[in-house]
């Protein structure tokens, strides 16, 4: 008798975990499609990343052709901030100076921030970026006054 129920029973369980194998796909097949929307309402299964936000006085990702890696750009980047920071400081003006400076002057400006002789790793991009934050928050400070 009890070969009886087990054999009857199997037949129930397929049907069942082939009702739960159609749910899940039904549901997978009307789920949200990854957008690049950065607002609240994008799925977590979304890779999209967000677009940088656009300020018309963002320093902007620096061009590929800049320099050979990003951890490179992303210093230029950084020292391209400080000299726009320095001169706003420096001549008291609160406008926008980035039209000023080009991705030049920040690889002119490279001996003075570098830290060290590989050419892979002149400076340390974390402190560059510090920097470059501090002195944009006096900026700020100094022109609500």
């Amino acid at each position: 008798m009890r070969q009886t129920m087990t054999r009857s029973l199997a037949p129930g369980r397929a049907l069942g975990l082939a009702a739960l194998v159609l749910s899940i796909l039904h549901n997978a097949a009307s789920a949200q499609t990854p957008s690049t929307n950065p607002s609240g309402d994008t799925p977590f299964n979304s890779m999209a990343i967000a677009r940088d936000q656009t300020d018309e006085c963002r320093v902007p990702k620096p061009p590929t052709d800049l320099a050979e890696t990003a951890y490179l750009r992303n210093g230029y980047r950084a020292i391209l901030r400080i000299l726009i920071a320095e001169e706003a400081l420096a001549s008291e003006t609160c406008t926008c100076l980035l039209d000023q400076f080009a991705w030049d002057q920040a690889l002119a400006a490279l001996p003075r921030f570098q830290t060290s002789d590989n050419p892979r790793l002149p400076f340390n991009v974390l402190e560059l970026y510090a920097k470059a934050d501090a002195l944009e928050a006096q900026v700020v400070e100094a022109c609500a006054e």
